[in-house]
């Protein structure tokens, strides 16, 4: 078939990463003619990426979203001259793709018989989610929808986006356009079909919520929204985009890499880590792996000379060896160190520094004195360590810290090698950091504490173009972690100052030290390095099994409903200042639970008490 094909594009910076020119180089040997419509600028690096794989581009300004920039390269072709082509395929950005070759659907659909089909599908749902009442019609979902000559030259084609009334927000392109095209378009005699046929028991949204089913049927496509979507609706709906990954990687040619490129420039970090699962629980075993070619440094600020030797017992477990970079706090430290590491074997070469100030702590002297060491590429990968005694708190939280970090990052050979072995194959890979230290210690939800306005600002002043997570920061908490120099470069290259951190003993939240280590993992998601989470098995089981005992105890103090009901539930008592209950709330509560206990119990029934349902709520504001 000859098909052209309209690709929608919208980035807020009018940047086009490379997911994109691959998506567009799958497309190309399979359609005749490319419009590349755009709503926005484009930067002219993006444009010379795409411009031998597409026959026009077209910038426009952002209005209408995607649906008024399929009318306008329409319109920008012309309606009389779509005959040319056997195919008009709508399609936009909202996808990773080709995931398996394009090929396979287009020879697919060459096969059957209809006016117009599309890649995936939506179901039909009682009540309309988006307006409360009605029904949303079944529909092929907008990101991909295929147009034959018949339908195409149609009278019906061109009146419907001649006659398209305003698009001014994402509710008005589902009602005005992807939910309303299918329908409008059977209903005058068309013929429609789905290329990936959901199973009865899958969900009202296949691609996205039973996206890894979708896959091993070979779905060409992974949506992007999977990435920073509300982590509620994917734990609510058993959305198990982790899988998918292993899916792809395990089946699949797809530069996975390109994902990570985009979806880091686009996404909350918390949310990312979340949905996608960046958590690695690392084995200890050791595969015998060949040396990485890495080149290692271990980046140590001993200001307990007597925790020396507890460093170097972990870094011994790095293989091939490290550089040894120190700095502390008196020239007789600085001796004893010299001679303490003398005998060790692993270390290549030495550098002891004596800090000019003895303020700050270890954030001061890694960005401040050791930071001619990270902005000539000499290190690939550095591992950040302390000696961590924490005499503001008892002895044994301030160790189950210490422990929840040495053994996160460097718990035995076998487990650094598995670790050595993800930054080599990966490199968007920027940082690994120990998970939130929550046992012990009232993080959970709180983490920010009273650093994020500092952090705020210091981002301003980086013009880090990234979005902090709303409660709980991804930090490098206790700040000991795995880097790559170049994914903190913005922070090496800035000239700190002693003075710009609270004098000794004042370590407090809100000081710069306890702001930079909120502030590292965005500075690595800014400069396009992911982030992940780190844990050897003994501290995964310990972490979990006191994490999900914290969860069942508060939970237990609700009725019964899920996470995203008592989550709601606790909004509501916030809102109200923690006040006690009203008449009021209490028959929003119970209404509520009445809800969600007939969802879960009474499915059918709940369908037509919806509507009502639905009033009430919106009468009674939950």
């Amino acid at each position: 078939m000859r098909r052209l094909a309209i690709a929608f594009f919208y980035d807020k910076d009018g940047i086009i990463d490379d997911y994109m020119v691959t998506l567009l180089g799958g497309l190309r040997s399979n359609v005749s003619t490319i419009v590349f419509v755009s709503n926005g600028p484009i930067t002219t690096e993006s444009r010379s990426k795409i411009v031998d794989l597409v026959d026009d581009i077209l910038i426009r300004e952002n209005v209408g979203f995607d649906v008024w920039a399929y009318k306008a390269a329409l319109e920008h072709v012309g309606f009389g001259k779509l005959g040319q082509w056997d195919e008009v395929i709508l399609l936009n950005h909202t996808f990773y793709g080709p995931i398996y070759p394009f090929s396979e659907m287009f020879d697919y659909m060459d096969a059957t018989s209809c006016d117009f089909w599309g890649m995936t599908a939506h179901r039909e749902m009682t009540p309309n989610p988006f307006t409360g009442v009605g029904v949303l019609p079944m529909h092929l979902n907008s990101h991909f929808i295929a147009v034959r000559k018949k339908m195409a030259t149609s009278s019906e084609f061109e009146s419907y986006w001649r006659s398209m009334s305003p698009i001014e927000s994402y509710t008005d392109s589902i009602l005005k356009h992807e939910s309303r095209f299918t329908k409008h378009f059977t209903d005058l005699g068309f013929s429609m079909r789905v290329y990936l046929n959901a199973d009865e028991n899958w969900s009202d949204y296949p691609a996205f919520i039973d996206v890894d089913e979708s896959l091993l049927r070979r779905s060409p496509i992974l949506k992007r929204r999977l990435f920073f979507h509300d982590p509620m609706f994917l734990e609510q709906n058993a959305v198990d985009l982790p899988r998918a990954l292993r899916i792809i990687e395990e089946t699949s040619d797809y530069p996975v890499e390109q994902i990570w490129t985009n979806i880091l420039r686009t996404s909350t970090l918390g949310t990312l880590i979340t949905n996608a699962s960046l958590i690695r629980v690392l084995p200890d075993i050791s595969e015998g792996t060949s040396d990485s070619g890495l080149r290692i440094a271990v980046c140590a600020h001993v200001y307990y000379t007597e925790m020396l030797d507890e460093i170097l017992s972990h870094a011994r477990h790095i293989p091939h060896g490290y550089d040894f970079i120190a700095t502390t706090s008196s020239v007789e430290k600085k001796a004893e160190i010299e001679e303490r590491i003398r005998s060790e074997t692993s270390i290549k070469n030495a550098f002891v520094l004596v800090v000019k100030q003895n303020r700050g702590r270890d954030m001061a002297s890694l960005f401040i004195d050791c930071r001619e060491f990270f902005l000539d590429d000499r290190y690939d990968l550095v591992c950040r360590l302390h000696t961590k005694k924490s005499p503001q708190v008892f002895a044994s939280r301030g160790n189950l810290f210490k422990r929840h970090m040495f053994d996160n990052l460097l718990n035995s050979q076998g487990y650094v090698e598995h670790l050595m072995a993800l930054f080599a194959r990966s490199p968007s890979l920027g940082l690994a950091i120990p998970p939130l230290v929550h046992i012990s210690y009232p993080t959970l939800g709180h983490a920010w504490f009273a650093n994020r306005p500092k952090a705020q600002s210091i981002a301003e002043e980086l013009e880090l173009n990234v979005t902090f997570d709303e409660h709980t920061p991804v930090g490098a908490f206790g700040t000991m972690f795995w880097f790559r120099p170049k994914a903190l470069r913005k922070l090496f290259e800035r000239k700190w100052q002693y003075d710009d951190f609270n004098a000794e003993p004042h370590h407090v939240d809100g000081g710069l030290a306890h702001v930079l280590e909120r502030l590292i993992p965005y500075v690595a998601q800014d400069a396009g390095f992911r982030t992940i989470v780190v844990m050897c098995a003994h501290q995964a089981e310990h972490n979990y099994a006191m994490l999900e005992y914290k969860h069942r105890q508060l939970s237990s103090h609700f009725p019964n409903g899920d996470f995203r009901w008592q989550n709601h539930m606790l909004t509501l008592w916030e809102r109200s200042g923690y006040a006690g209950e009203t008449v009021k709330q209490a028959f929003r509560r119970l209404l509520y639970a009445a809800g969600r206990s007939a969802t879960f119990r009474y499915p059918a029934l709940a369908r037509y008490a919806r509507p009502l349902y639905q009033r009430l709520a919106s009468r009674f504001h939950f």
